[in-house]
């Protein structure tokens, strides 16, 4: 027993000497957060009141959509192998260095994906749904409580159904969305060699 016990406060010892929070990481993301929010919150605010109810429900449905898709790369980032990644990079694959990269920070990727885009996206889907409510209950003369009761259970069925699915297509899928992802981001961004 005794010795199972000092492997543990072994392992503890090596876990403190890696710095736990990256508080330079937290104030990053929190800006980041910050202003991705204000940005996805004007377009919902001042797009919405001028569009009729279809587009508004295509713009409604954009935004769920990029929340689970976001979710999912999340997922992928922390499930995926790295070793395959690194097999591709030599070989000069294209993104293939990038996706190493991601792996590498897969905690910071993740928490961008999940906490930052995710969340945004369905705090906007809210707010989008709240205005997309308030229009179907005028233009139809339906009472504002059923409409807004309705569109928030199909916004909460759709995101929570959407990333369940999302997450167990990532998990499986893993390799194969970093990849992907990875390739994607390549076209914008080149890696320090």
């Amino acid at each position: 027993m005794g010795r199972y016990i000092d492997e543990l406060k072994k392992n503890k010892k090596l876990k403190k000497e890696k710095k736990l929070v990256d508080y330079k990481w937290v104030l990053k993301i929190s800006i980041i957060a910050f202003t991705l929010s204000i940005m996805f919150s004007l377009l919902s605010e001042t797009i919405m009141p001028n569009v009729n109810i279809l587009v508004g429900i295509i713009i409604l449905i954009a935004f769920i959509a990029l929340g689970i898709l976001f979710d999912m790369i999340g997922v992928s980032v922390t499930a995926a192998d790295e070793t395959p990644f690194h097999s591709m990079a030599s070989r000069k694959v294209r993104g293939a260095k990038i996706a190493v990269k991601f792996k590498k920070n897969a905690d910071k990727v993740s928490s961008f994906c999940n906490d930052v885009i995710g969340d945004i996206c369905g705090i906007v889907s809210g707010s989008t749904g709240a205005i997309l409510a308030l229009t179907i209950s005028n233009s139809m003369n339906i009472d504002p409580l059923i409409v807004s009761l309705f569109v928030t259970a199909i916004i909460a069925a759709l995101t929570i159904g959407g990333k369940a699915m999302g997450k167990s297509i990532a998990v499986n899928k893993s390799n194969i969305i970093l990849y992907e992802f990875s390739k994607t981001v390549s076209l914008f961004y080149n890696p320090k060699k």
